[in-house]
């Protein structure tokens, strides 16, 4: 259930996780790059967003490699990008911590972009949906896979309202670009993941 509604305008908060990424031998997690797929389906993305009328005014995106070429690749779908904040407390953010950093935005800014990572990503939807239309909400907690879209929708005289259940989550996508007709021999294996003893990291 909603908590109970602020006064104030319509805001949106879009949470898009990163596109598919690659794992090369020796690269830091920060700086892992896009898959192929990744590269597909990143501007499949931001055609999701023009198709739904959810540009943002401004977007926020973590500092890691994959997270910053999944922001340019869906951001390069539309006429005119936003104003961009890449900000190296996204990655690895827990849901305190991307509250922290959507609080802080302006409050001329009614969309929202939030581009980062799991499982902080799908821990904040949870958190901040009070309720789903449809099945958007089962949705999430089944699985917010890479390229997701959620759409929150709430009230509130600035960014510093919103708080756990008081958005509506509004949508949730997974944008998916189309495969190539041909493939390589091989096919587009990312690489074999991380090795023994070796972090992930966020996803």
């Amino acid at each position: 259930m909603i908590a109970r509604a602020a006064a104030g305008p319509l805001r949106r908060l879009v949470v898009l996780r990163h596109a598919k990424s690659a794992w090369p031998d020796g690269v830091p997690d920060h700086e892992r790059p896009l898959a192929p797929r990744g590269r597909r389906d990143a501007p499949a993305a931001g055609r999701a967003l023009a198709d739904a009328d959810c540009l943002p005014d401004l977007a926020l995106c973590s500092t890691a490699v994959r997270a910053r070429r999944t922001w340019e690749l869906a951001a390069a779908e539309w006429g005119t990008p936003p104003p961009v904040r890449h900000d190296p407390g996204l990655y690895a953010a827990t849901v305190p911590e991307l509250l922290e950093a959507v609080r802080d935005v302006p409050a001329e800014v009614g969309t929202l972009l939030l581009i980062g990572h799991n499982p902080g990503l799908e821990e904040l939807v949870l958190t901040l949906a009070g309720d789903g239309l449809g099945d958007a909400l089962d949705d999430v907690r089944v699985k917010f896979p890479t390229s997701a879209i959620a759409v929150l929708a709430w009230h509130g005289g600035d960014w510093t309202a919103l708080g756990p259940r008081a958005a509506l989550l509004t949508d949730m996508i997974v944008p998916r670009g189309k495969k190539p007709s041909r493939k390589k021999p091989g096919g587009e294996s990312p690489g074999p993941g991380p090795g023994p003893g070796e972090s992930p990291g966020p996803g």
